[in-house]
């Protein structure tokens, strides 16, 4: 049985806020965190004492535990991290680094009022998309764009547009599943579109598209196979002879391209990653991509294409619910102005960055990492640097693998299943990838001013054992 005298002599959460910890926490924290952390402390003393354990109970005792709590709960649960992953537009991570142009950008224009939708030239009310509209069509020379929150609301808001209670024509090749478990038949479903599928898996022709045409038909739609590949016996409709037959039917050809790429990359080996530009060239008449992939910019879906349907989609009661906030209009601006010079885009974007940079600087960085883990853990682990692929994730560049140059470390001591968990519950965390018995620390999507933070975050965790 517990001691109740002991019990009694717990302090109060009143004692604990007017000790000298307390007026300490007060100046620096919150005071409803160290309330409850208090509390939480407090409720943990006396299920040991409860258990029978005879744990010290004074404020000067449980004072680290509760500033503990305290901390822990004045963290921000949104934290920055290092991708040690290799895996350049990672999903999980928040996808595309913003570059320091776009951040400087956000920052200037959210800590302050902005000409979100005022024309400072007339001196009244202007409209949101103006300020992100001529740069868009000036990279991609369609007639007019237009900007929402993503992608998926992108395609969402064509077809609630063009296509409700009407058919949209979409090959089952293309019925894809993004992100999430979303699919193109839900999100057609959800806008009242009817899925009108044409071909088989592998193959669909022209003439199955002209076949399906019917009275009720309000798109042809076409959907870029951007997070995955359908090789062997295939065959798909390209955009132009799609267009062909929707001049021919007077029916709005969409081209969803999913990731966005506003630069060929076929210099860096990817050849079937077709631009956004290249597509509006081919008579699309709408063409919908994501801003936080290829692009590199933040989370945002962006319409491009004829200036009657962009209009029409503009008028849209939907289009409120998906429209952007300032800061998404500051960093997409800051983004795109990037474009006017693509070799500065490659170099200061830092997805294109990423996906671009040439295998020495790669090994260069692998290298440095390497010779800093030598000085600290080489009795610790074995070490090496190793030639290994890096992928563009992200749902893009599904079958392009990028050479890379990854930092194994093999612990000697402990698991690498503890390693990578020790690692990833530091602070910052930091995401690597184990392959068999090592853990890999891929330097391509580590960047440069992280490299110290790295290492020590490293040494810490050969120091600690939380499994």
């Amino acid at each position: 049985m517990p001691d109740k005298k002991k019990l009694s002599r717990l302090p109060s959460v009143d004692e604990c806020l007017k000790s000298a910890y307390g007026e300490e926490w007060l100046e620096k924290y919150y005071r409803k965190i160290i309330v409850r952390s208090i509390r939480e402390t407090i409720a943990s003393k006396r299920k040991e004492l409860l258990e029978g354990a005879d744990p010290d109970i004074t404020i000067d005792a449980i004072a680290a535990d509760i500033e503990k709590n305290i901390v822990k709960h004045s963290e921000f649960k949104f934290r920055p991290l290092i991708n040690a992953s290799g895996v350049v537009i990672h999903t999980n991570l928040g996808r595309s680094i913003l570059s320091d142009t776009a951040l400087e950008n956000i920052m200037s224009t959210a800590r302050s009022y902005s000409n979100l939708e005022y024309e400072i030239a007339k001196g009244k009310r202007g409209k949101r998309y103006a300020h992100i509209r001529d740069i868009l069509v000036e990279l991609t020379e369609a007639e007019d764009a237009v900007v929402v929150n993503n992608n998926a609301a992108a395609v969402l808001i064509c077809l609630d547009t063009f296509a409700k209670d009407r058919e949209v024509i979409v090959s089952r090749g293309e019925l894809v599943e993004i992100g999430g478990s979303f699919r193109i038949p839900e999100v057609m479903k959800s806008s009242g579109a009817l899925l009108r599928e044409v071909g088989t898996t592998n193959k669909t022709h022209l003439l199955d598209y002209e076949n399906a045409v019917c009275g009720n038909t309000g798109l042809l739609l076409k959907v870029h196979q951007s997070n995955y590949k359908i090789s062997g016996f295939t065959q798909e409709v390209p955009v132009p002879d799609l267009v062909k037959v929707g001049k021919e039917f007077r029916i709005p050809v969409v081209s969803d391209l999913g990731s966005g790429c506003m630069i060929s990359l076929m210099p860096y080996g990817v050849h079937d990653e077709p631009t956004v530009q290249e597509v509006i060239k081919e008579g699309a008449d709408l063409v919908t991509f994501s801003g936080d992939k290829l692009l590199g910019g933040p989370q945002a879906g962006i319409i491009v294409g004829r200036k009657k349907l962009v209009q029409k989609i503009q008028k849209n009661p939907m289009m409120r619910a998906m429209r952007i906030d300032k800061m998404t209009f500051a960093a997409l601006e800051a983004t795109l102005m990037q474009y006017h010079d693509e070799e500065k885009a490659l170099k200061n974007i830092p997805t294109l960055r990423m996906l671009t940079e040439s295998g020495d600087i790669i090994k260069k960085r692998a290298k440095k990492i390497f010779n800093a883990l030598k000085k600290s853990v080489s009795d610790k682990a074995v070490l090496e640097v190793q030639p290994d692929q890096s992928r563009a994730g992200g749902g893009s560049l599904p079958e392009a693998d990028f050479p890379t140059f990854v930092v194994s470390i093999r612990p000697q001591n402990m698991t690498v299943n503890a390693l990578e968990k020790n690692l990833r519950l530091g602070d910052p965390p930091v995401i690597a990838r184990i392959k068999e018995d090592e853990l890999l620390i891929d330097a391509r999507t580590v960047q440069d001013r992280e490299v110290k933070t790295l290492i020590g975050c490293i040494a810490s965790a050969f120091e600690i054992n939380k499994i």
